[in-house]
């Protein structure tokens, strides 16, 4: 290309070009009321551009060459796919007739800040040092897929509109430094970073991205070194998905708003973070959130949350790894938190907002905070929308007893008695409810007592009124109404009583009747004694 050529605006950029000077065409009125009214004094073709970064004219010597441009209407294409360009490339507050190429391109720094682009492709490429993007506004898709960027992604307060398609595809992007997605960063259609590679943190703080009916955020896979923040007023119209994907520090939803209604508003599932989770204080999502088979070292905290997804799972924490669990809900839920298989070290909730309905098989926790007594935690297990499940029972009287209060653990196994028993055969129940009466299934061992003492003295009254026949007529014992009773409900030992003398009739079946069940109810309150000595 000749400069003979080229236009006033070309020229001033060509020669500035070996000095990297900037060359600014706005006149110092950088607005966009009306870029398609600019003159050709702000006019570059962008065959200029590619001419300068192909190497068309040397640096001067002791420069650093660039092309630094602002305010211009750069028409034509811009073609630098498969290019090698060693220089910066700078353009600010420009308007681009047609999409730019990068795809698969060799670049140094490129900043293409507050620009209008009809698109941007720069699949594949690689940037030795940043790419930034702040502020400008690109309509068509932004391609960044398999590309590769040595330093910052900076697209702070960038604006994305390709509605029903992809907004940004940056599948398999890697990004050896901080990703900036923030300072009302805006998407209208897919996000899409699945697979992506970031060496430092990922910010979405006070982003807004728009997908309704699909999803606003796709990430599965993204493995992250650092921090991911999507808070400070991040909002989302449509699923976020962070299916496998990894976070080195800590995941931050704090205040965060996510709507995907009668579907999934976040898809965490089989997440690994390396400390905290918060979906907390102001976090909102209408649709479920799922962290399913999620690992996280350190705490996932819903304090302060407001969940909704009625009539279906609301929260599922199913096969989720945690070191401690925080439900504290600004509001009940409304729906199912699933909480089944989970492994927690520490549950916190609030009984002011259980959800109505749980699900609670399989779920392990060494402690419970606040751990309640176990009248009020039974109100929680029974929420179970699966109805009478013995491991929940099982599992917090195992808690109870781990903590010392062997008086709740046994509460919670008779209501685990007492509740299987409802789900039984008419005679079983029969039986069930004889068992409950009289021993509290085993659980009670105390009330065999009861039992005993009022056997003790019906007997004392019965044989008082009708003393029994002497076996043998030549010995002249002496008869003693309670000592008699106490002998026949004795499991072991003798009193002298029973061996001596013998009732007939039904008071015979009354006699043998008070042996029986002095032998179970004593075996019962033995029992008892030893629990409550061994403390088991």
């Amino acid at each position: 290309m000749k400069i003979e050529e080229l236009s006033p605006p070309e020229r001033r950029l060509w020669e500035a070009f070996p000095r990297g000077e900037v060359v600014d065409l706005s006149g110092g009125d950088p607005a966009f009321t009306d870029p398609g009214s600019w003159g050709p004094e702000r006019v570059v073709r962008a065959q200029v551009l590619v001419a300068l970064l192909a190497g068309a004219v040397e640096p001067e010597p002791g420069q650093v060459a660039a092309v630094n441009l602002t305010g211009a209407r750069i028409i034509g294409h811009l073609n630098l796919g498969h290019a090698s360009v060693a220089v910066p490339l700078t353009l600010t507050d420009c308007v681009f007739d047609e999409a730019p190429l990068l795809y698969w391109a060799s670049m140094n720094t490129v900043h293409l800040m507050r620009c209008r682009m009809p698109g941007l492709n720069a699949s594949g490429a690689r940037i030795d040092g940043h790419l930034w993007l702040q502020g400008s506004r690109i309509t068509g898709g932004l391609l960044l897929d398999g590309a590769h960027i040595a330093g910052i992604l900076n697209m702070s307060g960038v604006q994305l509109a390709n509605p029903g398609g992809d907004a940004l595809l940056g599948d398999r992007l890697v990004v050896d430094a901080n990703v900036y997605c923030d300072h009302g960063f805006t998407a209208h259609g897919e996000v899409r970073l699945p697979g992506a590679r970031v060496g430092g943190q990922l910010i979405f703080r006070q982003a807004h991205l728009h997908n309704e009916g699909g999803a606003a955020l796709y990430a599965s896979r993204l493995d992250v070194a650092a921090n991911v923040f999507c808070d400070g007023g991040f909002t989302a119209n449509g699923a976020v998905r962070l299916r496998g994907a990894r976070v080195g520090g800590y995941l931050s939803l704090v205040g965060a708003k996510l709507s995907h209604p009668g579907d999934v508003a976040l898809n965490a599932n089989d997440l690994a973070v390396e400390t905290d989770v918060y979906c907390s204080d102001g976090f909102t999502a209408d649709g479920s959130v799922s962290f399913e088979g999620a690992r996280i070292t350190g705490q996932l905290s819903l304090r302060g949350a407001r969940l909704s997804n009625p009539g279906e799972t609301a929260l599922s924490l199913q096969r989720l790894q945690a070191e401690e669990v925080l439900l504290h809900f600004a509001e009940p839920i409304k729906g199912v938190v699933d909480l089944s298989y989970a492994r927690l070290n520490l549950l916190r909730d609030d009984p002011k907002t259980w959800p109505e309905r749980l699900q609670l098989d399989g779920l392990q926790y060494e402690n419970l905070d606040p751990p309640m007594v176990a009248r009020d935690r039974l109100a929680w297990i029974r929420r179970d929308r699966d109805g009478y499940q013995p491991q929940p029972y099982e599992r917090l009287a195992q808690t109870y007893r781990s903590l010392g209060l062997d008086a709740d653990g046994r509460t919670v196994l008779l209501a685990k008695a007492r509740d299987r028993r409802k789900t039984q055969s008419l005679p079983r129940k029969i039986v069930g409810w004889l068992q409950d009466v009289t021993v509290g299934y085993g659980y009670r061992p105390f009330r065999a007592a009861s039992w005993l003492l009022g056997l003790l003295v019906f007997g004392t009254v019965v044989f008082s009124l009708h003393r029994p026949a002497i076996l043998n007529e030549d010995d002249h014992p002496h008869f003693n109404a309670f000592f008699y009773t106490l002998d026949l409900l004795l499991p072991i030992g003798d009193l002298g009583q029973e061996r001596v003398f013998a009732p007939k009739g039904i008071y015979q079946w009354i006699a043998n009747l008070i042996v029986c069940a002095g032998f179970l109810l004593g075996l019962t309150v033995a029992a008892g004694a030893t629990r409550s000595l061994s403390r088991e």
